[in-house]
């Protein structure tokens, strides 16, 4: 993944060692305590032990000093960014720098935060005669989100090898974790396959499009509502005018971050939330309708709008969206239908299609979103989308084996009925719902905006 060029060096007024006997210590040590268990037999010998000991401890104490003199840890740098994807392997760029005094071994490890699993404990380093050397830590994050607290530690030998200098340092790092899109292949396959000219196929465009282009003269079968009258006028003749199917459109998905996308699913074999999901599905969207060259943009909102980024194109606009909800987890409050509502009809003056990613299975917010969505749904193209639970699902759909799947089965088929409920209301203020499975999500939403770009319903 690409980091960011800048690394500092940690400042050495803030370094400093922590002594531990090294292995050729306390072989030593150990070999003259095994003499004075021999020589415990040998009275006369009793001195001499003593003597080796007190010499060893002379030594070892003069290395120590020596060392915590001479011996220099090397510089430990990294980028004020490092950027991974979950669940996929990535590397932190590490630059060590010699300096007068530092060993040409040692022992280097990362310590990252929780939810990282490196895939080694320590590195053993040789650094070259250069002043600069480099080396990539590997490790598979987790976890989404943005993090912090990385620490450095390293192990040096002491002059004579007899103790082990070890240093901690905290380093100014900053993890960014972005969600993995790859995870959704079959809807990446056909945005990714770029087939040239070979093997096209031109879909019909419905409609013949909102945007003027210019007059002609009349031309039977024109429609009476394509005459300009007034160039008719002008010009003693009928004149047509002739538009064009509209290429760039408006595109926004309003991500729930309330409670409401706390609820767990499965991905892959792994718990997370809803909103996990959502945001994966969010950037596959938005991938796409940057391959479309449309303009697109992103909400989050709870009780409150908590990010907004207007409509824009180009891979560098797309980062920025991921930049922005990268790091979103779910908030332990209600939303307000009322204040989304109010926000996008501020905001938005220019007519622009609306994907709301929400959970309406609470019966008292979906009335309230559909008490409020009515003026919105009138101003923009609404296409309202929720994960379906597990289990919530028509009666008569799979196989009953037991009594207590029978009770489950009518559990879900009244859960479903409710929400069926809820999308007829939406329906009727003029939103388009759709309830699918969490795994086929980013493809029903791409779907649905080819379909309305196809339709130009926008």
């Amino acid at each position: 993944m690409p980091t960011d060029p800048s690394a500092q060096p940690t400042p050495a007024a803030s370094r400093g060692f922590a002594v531990v006997p090294g292995r050729r210590l306390l072989v030593v040590v150990g070999g003259v305590i095994g003499f004075a268990l021999v020589g415990a037999a040998w009275p006369q010998g009793g001195g001499t032990w003593l003597l080796l000991l007190g010499l060893v401890l002379l030594v070892a104490l003069g290395d120590l000093l020596w060392s915590l003199q001479s011996v220099k840890a090397p510089g430990v740098s990294v980028p004020k960014v490092v950027r991974f994807t979950k669940d996929r392997c990535g590397h932190v760029p590490v630059r060590l720098s010699r300096l007068p005094g530092t060993p040409d071994r040692m022992r280097f490890g990362l310590s990252l935060p929780a939810g990282f699993e490196d895939e080694q404990d320590e590195i053993k380093v040789e650094l070259p005669e250069e002043e600069h050397s480099r080396l990539q830590w590997a490790s598979v994050p987790g976890a989404r989100g943005r993090f912090s607290g990385l620490q450095a530690a390293c192990e040096l030998g002491s002059r004579l090898g007899l103790w082990e200098l070890r240093e901690r340092l905290q380093l100014d790092c900053e993890l960014r974790v972005y969600p993995d899109l790859l995870k959704e292949r079959k809807v990446m396959a056909a945005l990714f396959l770029d087939r040239g000219r070979f093997g096209m196929k031109v879909n019909r465009t419905i409609g013949r499009g909102r945007e003027f282009e210019k007059l002609r003269e009349y031309q039977p079968g024109d429609s009476y509502d394509e005459v300009d009258w007034k160039a008719t006028a002008r010009q003693g003749r009928p004149i047509t005018k002739v538009f064009q199917a509209e290429r760039t459109q408006e595109i926004y998905v309003v991500l729930d971050t309330s409670r409401l996308s706390a609820r767990p699913v499965d991905l892959d074999g792994v718990q997370a939330t809803v909103l996990e999901r959502y945001l994966t599905s969010a950037m596959v969207l938005l991938l796409a309708a940057q391959r479309q060259g449309d303009r697109f943009g992103l909400v989050a909102y709870g009780n409150r709008v908590n990010r907004f980024l207007r409509a824009g194109n180009g891979t560098a606009h797309y980062s920025s969206c991921r930049e922005a909800v990268h790091a979103l987890q779910p908030r332990p409050e209600t939303p307000d239908p009322a204040e989304i509502v109010r926000f996008l009809r501020t905001r938005l003056r220019q007519r622009a299609l609306l994907f709301f990613l929400t959970d309406l299975s609470d019966p008292v917010l979906a009335g309230e979103f559909e008490k409020h969505l009515g003026p919105l749904a009138r101003q923009h193209l609404v296409m309202i989308n929720q994960v379906q639970a597990p289990g919530v699902r028509p009666l008569f759909q799979g196989d009953v084996e037991t009594v207590d799947e029978i009770y489950h089965h009518l559990a879900g088929h009244l859960r479903w009925s409710d929400l069926r409920s809820v999308g007829q209301g939406l329906r009727s203020q003029g939103a388009r719902v759709t309830l699918t499975d969490d795994e086929a999500l980013a493809g029903q939403l791409v779907t649905e905006y080819l379909e309305v770009k196809r339709r130009q319903a926008l």
